[in-house]
């Protein structure tokens, strides 16, 4: 396929479409813990400096080109947020305030280690604008703590979230995970009541994913540690779902768990399948009827910024290569284009009618509400069952699904099995 030669004519902005989420890579670890297969990197402090100021720039050169647009949600994810400098993240939000003006009430997150909380690092966060802070603390056992690899314990945890309320934070979640190596389900269940003794607001919950490439994965592989139990797994999930209900949080999503009106609202643009932009160093988004993602390298990142971050000796672990940009396709808009010629965007995928699909389906029956036929219909111009009458029978009858007038939702047996439940309708979707 032949591409067309790059539009060189100045590059108009995009008419106001309202507003997004916007989220905020930070790359940044003190350590990297080994279960981890993010984008992310330890020991490198020394190129934060330099990360800002292309932060900066990339937010910048996006409101110029999508001007009109407004900050629905700012979401500073990782990584760990929390380990940069306030002056830092204060820097890049009001940067963002600039070019995508936020509402009064725009909903803007900073994911926190415990480690990293004082009252007045807390109390800066509020001053830069954050007005919720999700606190990574996986476990409050200390032994499953070490075999994670977490810098903090538990009685560091508990006072690092009470800090947060001494600080004035009204909107604290926290994270635990399940389904752990060696981890019984009474640690689980002291860990559960650990975090409601907490009082938050919201909770995320996670079973642990061992992914290839990563040290824990290598050390189950090899025997050094347990196999995590599948069956003990799903018995976690269903004591979180009795234990969280009963504490008065709705299970609004496959993982995560709010008091009434503390869902996270940032995360639901992702699972309605709502416009969002990505920035930092391998940052995904959905905009302008395309996916596309910005490279993965902070050094390369920060070069196609036009900031020099350093000898490559100052980059343990980090590619040095100069990553290669697949084709652009043909229907790539002319803002777009620009930040994938003279910008950090490395991958760009035009959002198909089957991709489209795909994604309002697979993200959608992730909440409890489900995957309304209005709004369905309103999307796409048909019917939940004109498009997928088959996939919707055959799910209902194997107990997996709920459909009424209204739309179709995950039953409590659907939730255990989703990824089946997903996959039928991506396959669907794609065949169309």
């Amino acid at each position: 396929m032949t591409h067309p030669q790059a539009d060189t004519s100045p590059v108009k902005p995009v008419a106001s479409e309202g507003a997004i989420g916007i989220y905020v890579h930070v790359p940044f670890c003190e350590t990297k813990c080994p279960y981890c297969d993010f984008n992310t990197y330890a020991g490198v402090e020394q190129l934060i400096p330099a990360y800002v100021d292309a932060v900066c720039e990339e937010i910048d050169r996006w409101g110029n080109l999508l001007t009109g647009r407004s900050a629905a949600t700012i979401f500073f994810g990782g990584g760990t947020p929390s380990y940069i400098p306030v002056r830092e993240t204060a820097c890049i939000v009001d940067r963002i305030g600039a070019a995508f003006p936020p509402a009064d009430d725009a909903e803007i997150t900073l994911e926190a280690n415990p480690g990293d909380v004082t009252v007045s690092k807390a109390e800066s966060w509020l001053r830069a604008g954050f007005n919720r802070v999700s606190m990574g603390v996986q476990s409050f056992d200390d032994g499953l703590l070490g075999t994670l690899g977490r810098r903090h314990d538990a009685a560091g945890a508990r006072r690092s979230f009470e800090l947060l309320r001494e600080a004035g934070f009204e909107n604290r979640s926290l994270d635990l995970m399940f389904g752990l190596p060696d981890q019984t389900l009474q640690q689980w269940q002291d860990s559960m009541t650990a975090a409601l003794d907490l009082e938050p607001d919201h909770v995320s919950l996670y079973g642990l994913q061992l992914e290839a490439g990563t040290p824990l994965e290598a050390d189950v592989r090899l025997g050094r540690i347990t196999t995590p139990d599948e069956d003990l797994g799903a018995d976690m999930y269903l004591a979180a779902e009795e234990a969280f209900a009963d504490a008065g949080f709705r299970h609004y999503e496959i993982s995560n768990w709010a008091r009434p009106g503390f869902e996270s609202r940032h995360n639901l643009i992702y699972w309605r399948n709502e416009p969002y932009l990505g920035i930092g160093p391998g940052a995904h988004s959905s905009l302008l009827g395309h996916r596309f993602a910005d490279t993965r390298s902070p050094r390369w990142y920060m070069r196609s910024l036009g900031f020099e971050p350093g000898p490559s000796e100052d980059f343990p672990g980090i590619d040095t290569a100069r990553p290669k940009r697949a084709p652009l396709p043909d229907s790539t808009p002319v803002p777009l284009r620009a930040m994938a010629e003279n910008g950090p965007v490395d991958t760009v995928e035009e959002t198909t009618l089957q991709l489209e699909l795909a994604d309002t389906m697979m993200m959608g029956l992730r909440l409890d509400t489900g995957v309304s036929d209005t709004d369905f219909q309103a999307r796409f111009g048909r019917s939940l069952k004109d498009v997928f009458d088959l996939e919707i029978g055959e799910l209902v009858d194997q107990g997996l699904l709920e459909s009424d007038e209204h739309g179709i939702r995950l039953s409590d047996r659907g939730r255990l099995l989703g990824n089946e439940v997903f996959g039928r309708f991506v396959s669907a979707a794609h065949g169309i």
